[in-house]
């Protein structure tokens, strides 16, 4: 858009093209914050377990990579997997992220909670002293039964599986304690069974399946169990799986296993949830005991629904940002990417077509004026008897200032141009003056 045209544009229409354009901008900022999300913090909280647990020792392996990527972790030790659910149903209590294992989640209580992924299986260990026949839940009635501390994922999973075989507090001693103290219990005669819900390289649970005086109970009904708890899955230890001298164990055995999970509320940053899901996949790709290899990490569901965030990972990985560069510079560049999109996809278009557009309706004033000049022209030219020669010269005045106007735009606009002509050009326009009869003429300049 040329200088002349924007000298020609009244106040009015110089305001309402600025009103316009930041109503514009507004907009773009607007969507764009729609979809950005706030910034990530560099502090979450995960809760773990007892200081001997698998939760534990992977928190604090979080927290030694994340700390790489400048985000602080901080454990919350627990008694387990069911506390841990407790605190992320709270979100007064802090906890970002917990380990949790499936079945524990009630529902619709813990429709807010999301998967982030599954880890590993945590199978159901059933130990008694060698020599013992059990083969069934149902035969641990009348027995003395450690089963976790309360709030321990294995009191959260044992609990209902030992009602639906009709074991109970009104029928069996059940006793809480944590896992190694139950394993000595259990040595010393204390206690009759130990059960522990945990993955294999669990301390507790690589001393019991070594111990030679203890021994690990095959589930005759493995095979059942699954059909009336979806989280649940038959595993089978092979014979020689931990050791192969002596053999252990020393047959086959049958058990029943639900899956750990990284867990959080629904509304955790997605930059958290992409940088936690490279380090689950950095961390827990290994083949174990039961799992094949590259099973785990899965987002397979098991009773919480999984993350969009993270099925949008699997699908597609990192983003490029993500890919090639450290976390915090990744996440500044996405926002900017965010912002500064939207407005060039406005504002490009804009700055081509806000020109033409402006071009038009100063050049609609100009026609407009010459438009009524020549019909001021006609009329002076045809009237006949009284002659309104007042208003006359009030048009032709109004016309005439509007035309110097635009001769100031021109002039100005040449001025700013490298070699162009000074002043004003001969022929440009047309004056009207009062002759001496009373008649206005027109003349040219």
């Amino acid at each position: 858009m040329s200088l002349s045209d924007l000298l020609l544009l009244s106040r009015r229409d110089l305001l309402r093209t600025s009103v316009l354009g930041a109503l514009l901008v507004a907009a773009c900022l607007w969507v764009s914050f729609l979809f950005l999300e706030p910034i990530p913090s560099r502090r979450i909280v995960v809760a773990s377990g007892p200081e001997s647990s698998l939760y534990h020792q992977q928190a604090q392996r979080y927290m030694e990579v994340l700390a790489r990527e400048g985000v602080t972790v901080e454990e919350r030790m627990t008694d387990g997997g069911g506390e841990n659910l407790r605190l992320l149903l709270d979100r007064k209590s802090g906890v970002d992220i917990a380990f949790v294992q499936g079945g524990v989640a009630k529902f619709p209580e813990a429709d807010a909670l999301v998967m982030l992924a599954s880890l590993y299986y945590e199978p159901l260990w059933i130990f008694v002293r060698r020599g013992e026949r059990i083969d069934a839940l149902a035969a641990l009635v009348g027995k003395r039964i450690a089963m976790g501390m309360p709030g321990s994922g294995t009191d959260a999973l044992a609990t209902p599986l030992l009602a639906a075989s009709g074991v109970s507090s009104a029928n069996a001693t059940l006793l809480r304690m944590p896992a190694d103290r139950a394993q000595r219990a259990l040595k010393s005669g204390d206690v009759d069974v130990s059960l522990i819900v945990g993955g294999v390289r669990a301390p507790a649970i690589l001393a019991a399946l070594t111990d030679p005086t203890l021994e690990l109970v095959s589930l005759a009904q493995a095979d059942a169990y699954p059909r009336r708890c979806p989280y649940l899955t038959r595993r089978t230890l092979p014979a020689g799986a931990i050791e192969f001298v002596p053999l252990t164990p020393p047959r086959d055995v049958a058990l029943i296993s639900t899956e750990a999970m990284l867990a959080a509320r629904d509304d955790l940053h997605p930059a958290i949830v992409n940088l936690l899901l490279e380090l689950i996949r950095n961390e827990h790709d290994d083949q174990g005991y039961f799992e094949e290899p590259s099973e785990f990490p899965n987002i397979k569901q098991v009773d919480l629904r999984v993350s969009p965030d993270a099925v949008r990972h699997r699908r597609f990985g990192p983003s490029l940002l993500y890919r090639y560069m450290p976390f915090w510079v990744a996440t500044f560049l996405e926002r900017f990417v965010i912002i500064v999109v939207p407005l060039l996809v406005v504002m490009v278009p804009l700055l081509n077509f806000l020109p033409q557009i402006m071009r038009w309706r100063v050049r609609s004033r100009i026609y407009r004026w010459y438009g009524e000049l020549t019909l001021l022209e006609r009329e002076v030219r045809s009237r006949e008897g009284d002659l309104p020669i007042e208003r006359w010269l009030s048009d032709l005045e109004r016309i005439q200032r509007a035309g110097e106007l635009r001769e100031r735009g021109l002039h100005a606009a040449r001025a700013h141009r490298p070699g162009a002509p000074r002043g004003p050009r001969e022929g440009h326009g047309r004056r009207m003056t009062g002759g001496a009869s009373g008649r206005l003429t027109t003349s040219y300049i």
